[in-house]
């Protein structure tokens, strides 16, 4: 058994999914699923008050970046104290979680044999089964990786929507003040959903776009998922945006009633297993099911 830090709630999961998460020993402070991993040592904090309103948020982020520092750090005494073989971080993003070079540094001066830094990079769905396997390698678990990851492959691939015909255009919403829609690995959910992204582009980040841009599109569904943002607070930002905007109710998906909010932060946010079931969300939004967990309609 391998002493396992992770400082990324996606990587969590995955090491949850490989059925080791007794072997983990530390976490990001955003580290929180599955039920129990509260209680582990916290590694990273952030750097800045991330509360207030969106538009609040995106400011501060972006005064950060422009002065070349980091939105989150490691707390270097409390990951020492956790001891890890392996550590897994990320390079993809700098204001999603610690960067690998904050990493390297915390543990630069640390004696004895380093731990092994294990740094996740995903940009479309297949890297993230990928990483499960690369995390699997890391701990020593190469075979049991591999399986783990053909079962969300296959998965996925049985989720995925063949629609006869035409597919309904959809726009997913990552921030909406300013507005921003989602990229990366939604896109290609959109897809397999059945539906078709008019916005966002599989394996490029997200794209920042205007309410104009939104209006001119007119998509046939709107999805917002919030980066790091619950339900509720999806919801919230939803309707701040109908409201800041009269004339979304004209827009064919207020219209039809296509107009969804998600648990974003719990699933079309992190790059893990679970985005399997983000899939099954928009699966079920798209084709007019009833709405699992995770995702509610906003205007009927």
């Amino acid at each position: 058994m391998k002493r396992v830090v992770s400082l990324l709630p996606s990587a969590t999961e995955i090491v949850a999914a490989l059925g080791c998460a007794d072997w983990l020993v530390g976490r990001s402070h955003e580290c929180d699923f599955p039920d129990g991993i509260e209680a582990l040592p916290i590694c990273t904090a952030p750097r800045l008050d991330l509360s207030g309103s969106s538009a609040e948020i995106d400011a501060k982020v972006k005064a950060a970046v422009v002065d070349a520092a980091s939105v989150y750090e490691v707390l270097q005494g409390p990951l020492a104290e956790c001891a890890p073989d392996v550590i897994i971080t990320q390079d993809q993003c700098e204001v999603c979680a610690v960067s690998l070079a904050d990493v390297e540094a915390a543990i630069c001066t640390w004696a004895g044999t380093p731990a092994r830094i294990v740094s996740l990079k995903p940009m479309i769905l297949s890297d993230v089964f990928a990483d499960v396997e690369q995390v699997a390698d890391a701990l020593g678990l190469a075979d049991h990786g591999r399986a783990v990851a053909n079962d969300l492959r296959n998965r996925a691939r049985a989720l995925t929507v063949m629609p006869a015909g035409p597919r309904p255009r959809v726009a997913c919403i990552e921030w909406t003040a300013p507005l921003m829609a989602a990229g990366n690995w939604v896109p290609e959910l959109v897809t397999m959903a059945g539906g078709e992204d008019v916005f966002g582009r599989a394996g490029e980040h997200a794209p920042w776009i205007t309410w104009e841009d939104l209006k001119s599109a007119d998509p046939d569904v709107i999805v917002f998922m919030p980066c790091g943002f619950g339900l509720e607070r999806s919801a919230h930002e939803a309707r701040l945006l109908m409201d800041a905007h009269p004339d979304f109710k004209a827009l064919k998906a207020a219209c039809a009633g296509r107009v969804y909010a998600t648990d974003a932060n719990s699933y079309f946010n992190r790059p893990g297993p679970r985005l399997v079931e983000s899939l099954s969300l928009l699966v079920a939004a798209f084709g007019g099911q009833g709405l699992p967990p995770g995702i509610e309609r906003m205007v009927d």
